[in-house]
């Protein structure tokens, strides 16, 4: 048997290592990103066309690269970050691997111009599919500009998979976010399409977390600082009142790059445990500065998890100093066992010992005694004295005397009370009954209400048993439906504006259904950048649900934005129907009931709710028979 096994060519290694370093355009975005702040550069710029598809750009203004860099920087492994395995342990740059750009090379068009300080002219490369097009010299500013055009190019099935350009462009946002608040020293512009999206000038952290997210975060922000000779924690968390349903406001950056961590997050929300509501999530931004010895960021081709070497220190020091802060800035309730100084001894008594009081007692004085003129001619004395009228006491008689003259109160006053003379009577009989009798309020209903959950009604054939929460879903799902496909939907006005606070990338979620919205009830005073000022909702809603709904029609649109009109009513309707459906727990009288039953009977689809679970079971007769 023939040798088989065989050494593969470079260029098909270097796609296969492109399938775990570029997953998607924002995987390009954040290595090149990162490859720029590497270069020391003061000023970055991404362009994207098409949300990455059709083109990439950063152009920095960094240290450069020579001639012979700059071809070298495109093959596998060839790096300028580490020199030995022991650097690996030491690491102050983003990259250390050398895979991106090989990887990029292979499946995109690259364009790379770049020049150093010290050169009058600078070099350009053209590479496709891993194969060098051309290299020549060329005009350019000092620094870097790398461009991928045509991601996917020459993997079809990959660019296939890719998802709609919202969806896309979302990614890119979400890792330009990531790169810019790690970097506030740093100025950053995005542009899509050639429009300017974010204009992020050099600032401090507070500043570049409020220019990324909007003015109203500013004041939902509680400062975190801690040192310690294990780690540095510094950054932000959010007010508690501010909780989300979404988790899209969470941020850790260690040694200034953006990492995933569960065990930390745990951390952060055991730091706030019984301030948030039930299924809400805090926000934070915290920067953590470690030891490079202490860390290991070589687990995942991502590099967004690290090993650290005491992580059980590490979780109590973050809990610790975030529970701190929550309490030094009136955020969380304190016991304050401040002492206080009303109750300090004065500086002149200091030096005072302590003197026993005296007390005099009157030792004649008889409080049953008979008062007599001298006591009598006393009082008047010390009345005089002190220009003040006492009240006039009477001297109380023996105990006797209490019952002197009763006999004769009590007969005028009986002889008043048989008095009916000048009493007047209705002539009117009553014959209504003050309270109704049960038998009238006991109606004939045919259905019951079990635990609060479930309603228990009767069919021919034996009772159904319906789920109210996922039987309202349905109404309500196919209600919406109806309302933004065919004709607009009741709106109840508000006697004063509800205005929410939405970051600039939920806002652009919400513009994208705001039509549909509109036709389901809501009524929109404007979407400005930070806000959203809302007028009317649907009358299905109450006021207090509007923050709540919005928050949830946001975190389903970041998960899934769909691309098709039809898709973007299903998924709005599926969304508000949840949100606004009665959950179980709530009581419902025998009327609501029984139209809750007709209701979803007559849907279109009553088995099922929109998320294809079912609203009801069935017994029937035989099946009670068996039981017995």
């Amino acid at each position: 048997m023939s040798d088989i096994i065989q050494l593969l060519p470079d260029h098909v290694a270097n796609q296969i290592a492109a399938g775990e370093v570029v997953q998607r355009p924002a995987s390009l975005v954040k290595e090149l990103l990162e490859n720029a702040i590497d270069a020391k550069a003061t000023h970055i710029k991404l362009i994207i066309k098409e949300a990455g598809k059709t083109l990439v750009q950063v152009i920095d203004n960094g240290v450069g690269m020579s001639a012979t860099d700059a071809r070298l920087s495109f093959e596998r492994h060839a790096t300028s970050k580490i020199r030995t395995a022991e650097d690996l342990f030491q690491l102050d740059t983003k990259g250390f691997r050398g895979e991106a750009l090989a990887s990029i090379a292979a499946i995109a068009h690259v364009e790379l111009k770049t020049r150093q300080k010290k050169d009058e002219v600078g070099t350009e490369i053209k590479i496709e599919g891993s194969t060098i097009v051309s290299q020549e010299v060329c005009v350019t500013p000092v620094g870097t500009s790398i461009s991928a055009k045509n991601l996917f190019y020459n993997i079809p099935a990959r660019r296939n998979f890719l998802k709609s350009n919202a969806v896309e462009l979302r990614h890119i946002i979400d890792e330009f976010h990531r790169v810019a608040m790690a970097h506030p020293t740093i100025k950053f512009d995005m542009y899509h399409n050639g429009t300017e999206v974010f204009n992020l000038p050099i600032s401090k952290q507070r500043q570049r977390i409020v220019n990324i997210f909007g003015g109203k975060t500013n004041e939902k922000l509680v400062p975190v600082k801690e040192e310690t000779d294990l780690v540095t924690i510094s950054g932000f968390v959010g007010k508690p009142e501010y909780a989300k349903r979404t988790r899209g406001e969470q941020f850790f950056f260690v040694n200034d790059r953006f990492i995933k961590s569960a065990y930390l997050n745990h951390a952060v929300n055991a730091a706030f445990e019984g301030l948030l509501k039930e299924k809400t999530h805090p926000s934070y931004f915290l920067y953590l500065t470690v030891d490079p010895v202490s860390i290991d960021i070589n687990i995942h081709p991502t590099k967004t998890e690290i090993k650290f070497e005491d992580e059980h220190a590490l979780y109590a020091m973050l809990r610790s100093s975030i529970k701190h802060s929550l309490g030094q800035f009136n955020v969380a309730p304190v016991l304050d066992f401040n002492r206080d100084s009303s109750m300090d001894t004065p500086y002149e008594y200091k030096g005072k010992t302590a003197q026993t009081p005296m007390i005099e007692v009157d030792r004649s004085f008889n409080p049953f005694a008979e008062e007599n003129g001298d006591v009598s001619e006393k009082k008047e004395t010390f009345s005089s004295k002190s220009n003040y009228t006492p009240f006039k006491k009477e001297t109380a008689g023996s105990w006797e005397n209490l019952y002197v003259g009763l006999e004769s109160d009590m007969g005028t006053s009986k002889s008043e009370e048989n008095d009916f003379s000048s009493v007047e009577f209705e002539s009117a009989e009553v014959t209504g009954s003050l309270f109704e009798t049960d038998e009238k309020k006991v109606g004939h209903h045919t259905t019951y209400q079990l635990r609060k959950k479930y309603i228990v009604t009767t069919i021919k054939s034996g009772m159904v048993i319906v789920n109210q929460y996922r039987a309202h879903q349905r109404i309500l799902y196919e209600e919406f439906l109806r309302n933004i496909t065919m004709a607009s939907a009741v709106s109840q006005q508000l006697l004063f504006p509800l205005v929410l606070s939405f970051s600039q990338k939920e806002i652009a979620l919400l513009e994208i259904v705001k039509e549909q919205l509109e036709n389901t009830g809501f009524v929109f005073g404007g979407l400005s950048p930070g806000e959203v000022k809302i007028t009317a909702i649907p009358s299905v809603a109450t006021e207090k649900e509007v923050a709540e709904l919005l928050e949830k029609l946001v975190s389903d649109l970041e998960n899934e934005v769909p691309d098709s009109s039809f898709s973007q009513t299903d998924l709005l309707a599926k969304s508000i129907a949840k949100s606004i459906a009665i959950r179980s727990g709530v009581e419902l009288a025998p009327e609501q009931q029984q139209y809750m039953v007709n209701s979803l009977f007559a849907c279109t689809e009553p088995t099922v709710t929109p998320d294809n679970k079912p609203t009801f079971i069935t017994l029937t007769v035989d099946e009670i028979d068996k039981k017995f």
